[in-house]
Parts: structure tokens; C-alpha cells; sequence
């Protein structure tokens, strides 16, 4: 019998660095919207948002979101669980909590056996029914490439909604997880990644960001999104321009896995960095010997990603505590938010 290729041979992308460019779906997107005025449509897609929030009552509203991928790691359980907590992680990024799930599955039948599918869906399913969220159903489609998601349903209180638009000046940013995993995935994929690297990014991104639902209740906290496919500057650029603010980033101050940036010196990145600093850098404000390496690890590709706060100095605290008690040991302060055109000014 031949031997099943490598799950990452089968895909040209992996995780979320697979994500449409950010200025190409601008683009594409244009300027979407609903098709006129819905008063129970809290968030729609007008500030590029995690989920889509509809207000059920006064006490409760629903967070629906998508996400799904081609394989990031070749164990195909391993790639379920880190699919399912990357696409949970929208809806505790709204300030929600997971309800249920539905499955998105497009596999390559014939180049896979059955037994590896049930494996990745079964990965999908252990991570889901751990953040309360069941898989109740789904669709399949036989695809040329193998894809793997949810579309998740949260609930939150409609006034503890944190979008991506609320960042004030004055507010500091906390930033959850370690950047780096774009790295790490391009290093599995040339087959040079050691097992402690591996260890590391496995733990990460089947990390759930469970903080966000306890995060949404502290107050002054103003603004919340997920970083994930289109790096740290992508997704704060968005925050930024929604809200109309400068970001002060401290280059020294954001957490990077150790190992991520010796395989980033040593020249392994992935082609989604690149991608990433050309559709943001027009809202990057950086002093001109900033290095290479250091661009290519605030643009590198993040999947199932750390969340990203804006809140008042007097808010920090309890939003630290939050990401500890959840064992986001590595949560921080990266910087602050300051009046000004939108635009991250980094300093390092």
C-alpha cells in the first residue's frame, strides 16, 4: 500500500497564513455592506471585526463566526484541535462565550484514508466540547486541498460587546500569546523545526483564548480583536484605523518565542510576512535602520493567536490577571494608545 502523504504536503498554505492578503481583500470587499439597516445587527462587516454580533434580547446577543484552513502540523488530530481553537477564538475576541459549533470540511478523498478525516474531525470536536461549545452538525465537500473550521455561535451581553473600534488615547495594549508561529510552521514545513519548537506551538495554538469572556466584563476595557493571519501590525492597524488612533508599540516589550527568532535570524519565514508588511507598512511609522527580522516578526502569520486588548491603565491589571488565570502566563503590555492618524508607530 503507498504510503498517506504528509498532511502540509497536500496544502500550498497552511493555518492562517493562508488568509487572503489584507490589501487584496480590501479589495476585494470594498465597501461592504448589510443591504441597509438592521437595528439587531450589532456588528456587521463594516470595521473588519471578528464576528458578526445579533442582538437576541436585552440580556443576550449572538456571536456567529467562521474560520477555517488548510493544515498547519501533519498529525491530523493535532491540526483538528488547532483549527477548532483558532476559529473559537473570534467569539471570546467579541467578549463572548462559545455555545455551539457547526463543522467545515473539504478533504481530498482518495489521497486520504477515512481514518485520518475522522482523526482531524475528532480533534475538532475534543477542543470544542472543552470550551462548551458541541459540534452539532456541518458539511463536507470532496476539495482538492484538505480544509478544516468551524462556524461558531457565542453569547455576550450586548452592552459588554468589545469590538475593534473602541481603543481611546491614553489606553496601554496587552498582547496574550508569543508571536512566531508563522515561523515555527514554515520550519515544520521544510522539516527543520526541533521538537521543542513544536512542543512550544502545539501548546500555543491549542491554547483557548477563554480570557476574552472575563476580559468583556472588566471595566475600561475599550477594544479587543484575535491576531492572527495577518500578524500583530495587521490586526492592530485595524484596530487603529477603526478607532482613529496612533499605536505606540515597544518592540522590546512584545513576546516572541525564543526559538522563532533564532529560525527568523537564520532566514525561515513564511511568504504571508512579506505579504503582510506590503499591505500594511503605509500605516507603519518605524525608525529607518529598523531590521528586516524585526518587520518579518511583527508581520509573521499568526494562527490560533493571542488576544489583543486596549483598555485603561486602571483596567491592565485585572486583564492580566485574566489571561493568568487562564494560563496565558505570557500576556504583557506591548504599549499604548495615543492621539494622532491612524497609524503603530514602533520604537525600539
Amino acid at each position: 500500500m503507498t504510503a498517506e502523504p504528509r498532511l502540509t504536503s497536500l496544502a500550498h498554505g497552511g493555518g492562517c497564513g493562508c488568509k487572503i492578503a489584507p490589501n487584496v481583500l480590501r479589495e476585494i470587499l470594498g465597501d461592504l455592506a448589510t443591504g441597509g439597516p438592521h437595528e439587531a445587527l450589532l456588528v456587521d462587516a463594516a470595521t473588519s471585526d471578528d464576528a458578526a454580533v445579533y442582538k437576541i434580547s436585552n440580556e443576550a446577543a449572538l456571536i456567529a463566526t467562521t474560520d477555517f484552513f488548510m493544515p498547519i502540523v501533519d498529525d491530523p488530530f493535532e491540526f483538528g484541535r488547532i483549527a477548532a481553537t483558532n476559529a473559537l477564538s473570534d467569539v471570546y475576541a467579541m467578549g463572548g462565550r462559545p455555545a455551539f459549533c457547526l463543522a467545515i470540511v473539504g478533504m481530498p478523498i482518495g489521497k486520504m484514508e477515512g481514518e485520518t478525516i475522522k482523526r482531524i474531525l475528532d480533534g475538532g470536536r475534543a477542543v470544542a466540547e472543552a470550551a462548551g461549545a458541541p459540534v452539532a452538525g456541518g458539511h463536507s465537500i470532496d476539495s482538492a486541498e484538505p480544509i478544516y473550521g468551524l462556524a461558531a455561535m457565542g453569547l455576550v451581553h450586548p452592552n459588554r460587546i468589545l469590538k475593534n473600534n473602541g481603543a481611546k488615547p491614553g489606553d496601554v495594549l496587552i498582547l496574550g500569546k508569543p508571536l512566531g508561529i508563522g515561523v515555527f510552521s514554515a520550519a515544520l514545513k521544510q522539516e527543520i523545526l526541533p521538537p521543542e519548537g513544536y512542543e512550544e506551538m502545539i501548546a500555543s495554538t491549542t491554547l483557548l483564548n477563554r480570557p476574552g469572556g472575563d476580559i468583556a466584563e472588566i471595566d475600561g476595557v475599550h477594544a479587543m480583536t484575535d491576531v492572527t493571519g495577518f500578524g500583530l501590525l495587521g490586526h492592530l492597524s485595524e484596530i487603529c484605523r477603526a478607532s482613529g488612533v496612533t499605536a505606540v508599540v515597544e518592540e522590546a516589550a512584545v513576546p516572541v518565542f525564543a526559538m522563532a527568532r533564532e529560525l527568523l535570524a537564520g532566514g525561515v519565514k513564511t511568504g504571508a510576512s512579506g505579504r503582510n508588511w506590503e499591505s500594511v507598512k503605509e500605516w507603519v511609522e518605524a525608525p529607518p535602520d529598523w531590521a528586516e527580522t524585526s518587520r518579518d516578526m511583527l508581520a509573521d502569520p499568526q494562527t490560533s493567536g493571542g488576544l489583543l486588548v486596549s483598555c485603561a491603565p486602571e483596567a491592565a491589571d485585572g486583564v492580566l490577571a485574566a489571561f493568568r488565570d487562564h494560563g496565558h502566563g505570557a500576556a504583557t503590555v506591548i504599549g499604548a494608545v495615543t492621539q494622532g492618524a491612524p497609524k503603530i508607530r514602533i520604537e525600539t
